[in-house]
């Protein structure tokens, strides 16, 4: 094993050199740029052929697509980073998966990309891992934090969802920051905690701690009545300000000119058949308005429908209790705009013409919530001695 040096100097002017592994369609980065950081992504590493393309289409950068199995210490080392971004597949955490963990293929590159670090000259000062909940209750967590504390890093690892941020979307989340000694957080008394609360996030005393921070929330769906209202993330709304779905391309035929770029020319594509909405009415949990379960998204009482993955829904508000009566009252999906909106992407964010709308969901699907991400960033980037 090679002597190790201290954490990489950098001069104050100088930008924060990152890695981006897992980089997708680039949410990371976005959370870089979000959060104010002076970085420099030096390097992003990607299988996917089309999340490249995306990423290739906003930033003007392709990432590598090698095998990052293949990646040596040696080979780190030359990109003298700073920072190691790490959003690895989520597959092998999922409840839906067979949970195979460590043991499952896809587990393999973000496991040999940490058993590099003891071998590096220059181990990073810091890293960011993202991934499902059920991460950290994982063995791969468990060989993460071994790895981490045998190389002399300080962890605080943290739950969280959009909704505590102001975004109308649940989407739990499990992050891990990582620095190196003799670097520190600012609230070290949540050195090798989990945490539920964004608050050590924008608390800047670090002698305040509450006993709330480490206890999940009793009731995620209440936070929904603190969030943005969920017009400001659509883009297509009637005029009664009510989200439609058969109707919606008479509404909205000048508003369609903003997504040519994927040949969408009607949002009738959007409608969910009811055929499909009568087969997985149980499956994707539709809420009704007399249900005891109800929840809204606005004052205006935008019902959704949970547990359709990347491909979200919203109804209007005077649905009658029977499946059949949803064609009328228009169960749609987001359309792709709306999902990125949602993940809090800027307004330039664009997918190449040549991405699918398919692909499109499924590449959202995979990516994260630069809401939550930046403010992450921002106090793991925080200078503390």
């Amino acid at each position: 094993m090679e002597e190790k040096r201290g954490p990489l100097l950098k001069q104050e002017e100088e930008p924060w050199r990152v890695l981006e592994f897992y980089s997708g369609i680039g949410g990371m980065r976005y959370s870089l740029m979000k959060a104010g950081i002076n970085a420099k992504v030096v390097e992003a590493f990607d299988i996917n052929d089309k999340a490249n393309d995306v990423y290739e289409h906003n930033f003007g950068h392709r990432p590598y697509q090698g095998n990052i199995e293949t990646l040596t210490a040696a080979d780190l080392d030359n990109y003298g980073a700073h920072t190691w971004l790490l959003s690895p597949p989520c597959q092998p955490y999922t409840r839906q998966g067979l949970q195979k963990q460590s043991g499952d293929a896809r587990a393999v590159s973000f496991l040999k990309i940490l058993e590099l670090i003891p071998h590096t000259k220059q181990p990073p000062n810091m890293l960011f891992v993202e991934n499902v909940v059920g991460f950290e209750t994982s063995d791969t967590r468990a060989k993460m934090i071994e790895i981490l504390a045998s190389s002399e890093y300080i962890t605080q690892e943290f739950i969280l969802s959009p909704l505590q941020f102001g975004v109308p979307y649940s989407r739990p989340r499990y992050f891990c920051l990582a620095k190196r000694k003799p670097l520190s957080f600012q609230h070290g008394v949540c050195n090798n905690k989990l945490l539920w609360s964004p608050s050590p996030l924008f608390e800047h005393n670090e002698n305040t701690v509450s006993d709330g921070w480490d206890q999940p929330p009793s009731n995620w769906d209440t936070l929904i009545h603190s969030c943005e209202p969920i017009e400001r993330f659509l883009e297509f709304k009637s005029s009664s300000d009510q989200v439609t779905g058969t109707d919606v391309s008479a509404d909205c035929s000048g508003a369609l000119e903003n997504i040519d770029e994927r040949n969408l020319n009607t949002m009738s594509q959007y409608v969910v058949p009811l055929s499909l909405i009568e087969r997985w009415e149980s499956a994707m949990d539709v809420v009704y308005p007399d249900s005891k379960r109800c929840c809204c998204f606005t004052k205006s009482y935008y019902r959704y429908v949970k547990g359709t993955g990347s491909l979200l829904a919203t109804i209007q508000p005077n649905i009658k209790g029977k499946a059949s009566s949803l064609k009328k009252q228009g169960l749609r999906y987001f359309t792709p705009r709306e999902v990125a909106n949602l993940h809090s992407f800027p307004d330039d964010f664009q997918f190449p013409e040549a991405i699918s709308l398919r692909q499109c969901y499924a590449l959202l699907g995979n990516s994260l919530s630069v809401a939550v991400v930046a403010p992450l960033l921002h106090y793991l980037f925080s200078q503390q001695s």
